[in-house]
This record gives structure tokens, sequence and C-alpha cells, in this order.
């Protein structure tokens, strides 16, 4: 049975206005540099989710600040349909690390004015709604 998912994103920026992204080794979009972030779990709460998904895949602890947008995520061509909230957040405490090799390729942070062309669908409506200052519906 094809049902969509949901998966939260974070997007995570330091004092210097730089964004954390992780090159994507797997569906959606491999080979994509996207915001850290994953499936939510049953009965768990989307900031919950959010924080707890970049622990596990950065090991960094982080403050969700507010909700930035809400993207469809539709990949007809991957078979993927996913709803995917993603937030603000800042890092308060530890420093991002590649804890999931097998998932994700790399680990950088990027300058807003520098960031590479292969992004996911998420991290461009997420980045596009924090430039915008609010919290929005992306299609």
């Amino acid at each position: 049975m094809d049902i969509p998912r949901v998966g939260v994103g974070a997007v995570i920026l330091d004092g210097e206005g730089r964004v954390l992204l992780a090159l994507r080794r797997r569906a959606p979009e491999a080979g994509c540099w996207s915001i850290p972030g994953g499936k939510v779990d049953f009965m768990e709460r989307l900031e919950d989710a959010a924080v707890r998904e970049v622990y596990e895949e950065l090991g960094v602890r982080v403050r969700i600040e507010r909700l930035l947008c809400l993207t469809d995520h539709l990949l007809p061509e991957e078979g993927q349909h996913w709803v995917a909230p993603a937030y603000l957040a800042r890092i308060e405490g530890g420093e991002p690390v590649n804890r999931e090799p097998e998932a994700l390729g790399d680990v950088r942070w990027f300058e807003a004015g520098a960031l590479p062309e292969n992004l996911t669908i998420t991290t461009r409506k997420a980045l596009e709604a924090l430039r915008a200052g609010g919290a929005e519906r992306s299609a």
C-alpha cells in the first residue's frame, strides 16, 4: 500500500550564519545535500523527532526555535511521497560529526552565498522560508 510518510528536518545555523548540510547516500534524493532530519516514529511529536534525528545523525543537541515551512515532497520517479515540516534550530551542545556514514556521505557547514547546486527539494524550500522570515507551506 502506497501511503505518504512524514519526515522532519532542521535548518541549523551557526553564529556566522552558515548552514549545516549533509550529503545523502540514500533515497529520497541520494547524491543531494540536505538539512539533517529523518522519519517521524509512531506517536512521536514532530519537534521531538527533529531533535532525535539530528542527534542520531550528527551527535549534537539542538533547540528548536520555530517552524519554517511544510513541504509536499513528491518524487514519483523514486516512488517517494513525504510530508516534510522543517524547523529552524540552534546547536546547544556538541560538535557535528557524521554518525551515520552508511546514510550520509559528508557533513559540512556552508556559507549562505556558497550553497551547493544539488540541494534536496525540502532543503531548498526550508532555506527559501528562512530567507522569507516565516512559517509557510510549500508545494
